[in-house]
């Protein structure tokens, strides 16, 4: 979520001398995880408003026209430019030498500089409103038209951050931290939480009260267990117009788009208290009547994005007397919207239930800035914050705005939550004696009315945090101590009573592999969602009938558990590419299938589950990246004290190159498999330009063959001799078979690199290989070196039919 520090500052009195840099700090130690920190205006450092003097014919380009410019300095400048639109007299959008902007589209920023075009030097340029982040504010027609600020009150000189509205500082809050915070997911509640923070006055939001005379506008609420309460507000003589500058500066900065000034207002009023707002064209409210209702079955909607959906009973429909007009909650239809010939609204402020939206989004894959504040829960009174903020937007930007009629019908009310907190309770649980007079001011602080009385603090929780956030009087000493800092509380260490230690070979054994990977390989872990995007599980040809459907899943397209870790490794494999080309990344965890496991309460049965281990390699050349991903496999078994790993022919996985496959053997059983990515997999994952060599396997399988001890030997006391051979050998020669024929020759045999060419024969290829001799009696001489590789190459070739490449 984007917050506005301009927009926070409206409704709370911060201290001058408060930095964006410490508020976001104090922030993320005491409330949300502030991710970033941006400040708007420096995207605009030397763009300003310039007035075209005159517009003069370009004597070498047709297209181009030469523009003699004031921009405020002393003399006035001449810019060459292509615009469609150009014309004397006229005020426009300069980037002086120095600015960055987005040159004709393209996707990084270009730096200004004066240049010569065509044979005529120009200083700078005019822009257009894509190349200087304005598209929202000014939608261009065509291409190549250039800005035009007629009729905005401006400047010639004046920066254009100061003309927009654009002079901010934008913090970016991580949403995982606001998840159980329903009421900071507006600028009124971060202002809430920054008053308690810096002990600073809070301002009241406005309060409109209504007419009690006015006619009542019908509602009825068919199944008030999905909708708590309904306001409907009609309104007449508001249009389709351009909102003010600083309202489209306050959604931009806050990452939505001005659409007009109607639909900014409700944006604007959910983007500052957390509260969805929705208006209908009054005149297509068939019947002047509003029903919210559960839908027909097969109903179908029209929404706003012009997406046809075919609902079901489950789900909760706003409706006239005729037909569905909007999906509850989510998004509005078309029939109904907002167009220019617009007159009047019916302006809609509601609290749908959290589990209602969140079934019906999942089930269209629908999530919308509305839709994810009603997941979270919100309270019934936020209505009223609701309508009296539009209210008063509604009367500034339209002052002959007129209400019509109103209803509010609110059959459920958020009751704040009452706790009782043992002061023993806070002692312990915080770990220090604090005063009573301080945790008094804290609660208070945080909106909290408290009685202390025999030691207990009696808690109500203010009525936007009852909702699920705070219930439990453990919620209440986590606001005393974070709102105190947890910086502040001295770290204590626990009394444990230690028992008898369980060696757990299974637990060693995850770790001994994820540090052989991490630490003695160069691989980078990842973590992924059990459940996974059905195009993964299609890339990688794995049958879904055998894998477990979710019966709630997180969106359409992530419908089943994984029962493998490939289609998870090749999201990340595409993602990772589009800025490194070669990486290393491995993944354990568990995946399920179809079937019953036994190992949980009698009355209950989970799906069959096990741990896999998954490795990837990625690079340019294929038969690197695969031997470099076997040697790993190779090394590995010695690492985690495992017998050692072997390789055999065998069945081509799904994913799997048809030539480039091995099954991987531990003990004469197959635990995993062995592989270059398939051109089909690839091309479906999007994985372009790299070769990828992959393994996965059954971490389980490796338990019962990976408890050994420990063997050690001396450190030799004579040098090692380390040697590179090229051989060539058949191309159905593997490199399995190759380095069998030597291992008892040689101390270690390892694999370098594999090459085919115009210089190796057709059917043949080349091997680099790295042997490693010792002798443990005397240093070996030149001789003795020369016999021992002799020794070796006539092995090579007898079992293998390898001779030494000739340079």
């Amino acid at each position: 979520m984007k917050v506005s520090l301009n927009w926070v500052k409206k409704y709370v009195d911060l201290k001058e001398d408060l930095t964006p840099k410490q508020i976001a700090y104090d922030l993320t130690l005491r409330t949300v995880e502030v991710e970033s920190v941006e400040n708007t205006k420096d995207k605009f450092h030397d763009i300003v408003v310039g007035k075209i003097l005159e517009v003069k014919e370009h004597p070498n380009a047709d297209s181009l026209r030469i523009c003699i410019t004031d921009i405020g300095e002393e003399e006035p400048v001449q810019i060459v430019c292509g615009g469609s639109n150009l014309y004397s007299g006229e005020y426009v959008v300069v980037s002086k030498p120095g600015s960055e902007v987005y040159w004709h589209g393209q996707p990084d920023l270009v730096k200004i500089k004066r240049t010569n075009m065509r044979g005529v030097s120009s200083y700078g340029m005019i822009c257009g409103a894509e190349e200087v982040y304005l598209e929202n504010i000014f939608p261009p027609k065509s291409e190549d038209e250039i800005v035009d600020l007629k009729g905005i009150e401006c400047r010639v000189g004046q920066n254009i951050a100061d003309l927009i509205c654009m002079d901010d500082v934008v913090l970016e809050i991580d949403n995982k931290s606001l998840t159980n915070r329903p009421d900071l997911w507006g600028h009124y509640g971060i202002a809430r939480e920054l008053s308690a923070i810096y002990d600073a006055p809070l301002k009241e939001l406005p309060s409109v009260k209504l007419d009690e005379n006015l006619p009542k506008y019908d509602v009825e609420i068919k199944d008030e267990s999905k909708c708590y309460r309904y306001a409907a507000i009609e309104i007449e003589n508001v249009y389709d117009k351009q909102s003010p500058m600083w309202m489209q500066a306050s959604l931009i900065n806050a990452g939505m788009r001005p659409i007009n000034a109607i639909v900014d207002i409700t944006n604007y009023v959910m983007l500052a208290t957390g509260q969805p707002l929705h208006a209908f064209d009054r005149t297509h409210v068939d019947g002047n009547k509003i029903i919210v209702r559960n839908a027909k079955k097969d109903e179908e909607l029209l929404l706003l994005d012009n997406n046809t959906i075919k609902l079901t009973e489950d789900d909760l429909v706003i409706s006239d007397v005729n037909n569905a007009i909007a999906l509850a909650g989510i998004r509005g239809g078309k029939k109904d919207s907002i167009l220019k010939e617009t007159t009047g609204i019916v302006l809609e402020v509601a609290n749908f239930t959290a589990k209602t939206i969140r079934k019906t989004g999942k089930r269209f894959d629908e999530k919308t800035d509305a839709s994810i504040r009603y997941e979270k829960n919100i309270d019934t009174e936020r209505v009223e914050q609701g309508i009296s903020l539009a209210l008063e937007l509604f009367k500034e930007l339209f002052p002959e705005s007129k209400i019509v009629s109103y209803n509010d019908v609110n059959p459920v009310k958020t009751q704040r939550e009452v706790i009782d907190v043992p002061e023993e309770f806070l002692n312990v649980r915080l770990g220090k004696i604090l005063p009573k007079d301080t945790i008094l001011k804290v609660l208070t602080k945080l909106g909290y009315d408290v009685e202390y009385k025999n030691k207990i603090y009696h808690v109500i929780v203010p009525v936007y945090r009852s909702t699920g956030d705070v219930y439990l009087k453990d919620d209440v000493m986590g606001d005393i101590a974070r709102l105190l800092s947890f910086e502040s509380f001295e770290p204590k260490p626990l009394t444990i009573k230690f028992e008898h230690a369980v060696l757990q070979n299974k637990v060693l054994l995850e770790q001994r592999l994820k540090q052989y990977l991490a630490y003695r390989c160069g691989f980078n872990e990842i973590f992924t969602y059990p459940w996974i995007d059905e195009k993964y599980i299609n890339a990688a040809s794995i049958d879904k009938d055998n894998s477990v459907k979710l019966a709630t899943p997180p969106s359409p397209s992530e419908a089943y558990l994984r029962s493998s870790l490939v289609p998870g490794m090749l999201e990340a494999i595409s993602k990772n590419l589009r800025y490194y080309n070669d990486f290393r990344l491995f993944e354990m965890a568990q995946v399920f299938e179809k079937g019953e496991y036994h190992e949980s309460c009698e009355e209950e049965t989970l799906p069959i589950h096990k741990k896999l281990l998954t490795a990837t390699i990625v690079g340019r050349d294929a038969s690197k990246v695969f031997y470099e991903l076997k040697g790993v496999l190779e090394s590995m078994s010695s690492y985690c004290h495992m017998e050692s790993i072997t390789f055999e022919k065998g069945e081509k996985p799904s994913y799997g190159d048809v030539n480039v496959h091995l099954n991987i053997m531990l003990n004469g059983k197959i635990i995993g498999n062995l592989c270059l990515l398939s051109i089909k997999t690839m091309s479906l994952s999007k994985i372009k330009r790299a070769n990828v060599a992959l393994f996965e396997l059954n971490v389980d399988e490796l338990i019962p063959l990976s408890s050994r001890e420990n063997k050690f030997e001396h450190i030799p006391l004579l040098p090692l001799v380390e040697k590179d051979l090229s051989i060539i050998v058949s191309d159905d020669i593997t490199w399995e078979e190759i380095s069998n024929s030597i291992k008892g020759r040689v101390k270690e045999v390892k694999f370098i690199e594999e090459y085919r060419g115009e210089q190796i024969s057709k059917g043949m290829k080349s091997i680099m290989l790295r042997v490693i001799i010792d002798n443990v009696d005397t240093t070996m001489t030149s001789e003795e070196i020369n016999s021992k590789l002799e020794s070796i190459l006539k092995t090579l070739n007898k079992k293998c039919g390898a001779t030494l490449r000739e340079e």
